[in-house]
């Protein structure tokens, strides 16, 4: 992490106490004491980010137990040597993909989030790459992030309009659109067409 983002680090790590305290602790003055050192940490990241602290607590204190990464999953789907992305309603590209329910696995969760956000019906068939989000994109979260890139077999289906994407199509890794790179950057879908063109291939963990 760069040195000028150590304070998320410290929010993230004050974070995880409190809630590991949270769910562990029995006093109840030390419960109190928890609760507003989580609630230090998401003031800290509100008041750094200009997020509205609402949406901080939703997205950064709505767990319990042990802290955890939160998981994300993307399909790699190619046709004609051309791998296919999905328009965001703001108008980048992402592979499809997105959080993984809690009653999902991770393959269910890939063809699942295929079918919703590019109505296409896929088998997943390899795991690609398992990476922290925090080495590879932009900008850096609140919370730490697992993606986990499939390699997945297109069966059939259509683009089907939704409230996630207004589009679809497949592109060349030289034509690549721009990408929401908070989602997935060049060098990532580059490692998915790598993938796809090996011979035999070792998931890439990091």
């Amino acid at each position: 992490m760069k040195q000028n983002e150590k304070w998320l680090q410290w929010a993230v790590e004050l974070q995880s106490l409190a809630q590991a305290g949270l769910y562990y602790g029995k006093d109840r003055f030390d419960l109190e004491r928890y609760e507003r050192f989580r609630e230090i940490a998401a003031e800290m990241i509100s008041y750094k980010t200009e997020i509205p602290l609402d949406k901080v607590k939703d997205l950064f204190c709505n767990e319990t137990g042990y802290q955890t990464p939160k998981l994300d999953t993307r399909a790699a789907i190619f046709r004609n040597d051309k791998i296919l992305l999905v328009q965001e309603n703001n108008g980048t590209w992402s592979l499809p993909g997105g959080w993984v329910d809690v009653d999902c696995s991770v393959g269910e969760n890939t063809v699942k989030e295929v079918k919703e956000e590019a109505g296409l019906d896929v088998r997943a068939d390899l795991v690609i790459a398992i990476q922290d989000r925090d080495k590879h994109n932009l900008p850096v979260y609140p919370y730490k992030v697992t993606k986990v890139f499939m390699l997945c077999s297109l069966l059939g289906g259509s683009f089907q309009e939704n409230i996630e994407t207004r589009g679809s199509g497949y592109f060349s890794l030289e034509e690549l659109p721009k990408l929401a790179e908070e989602k997935n950057t060049k060098e990532q879908i580059a490692l998915c067409f790598e993938a796809y063109h090996a011979k035999e291939w070792v998931t890439q963990f990091e």
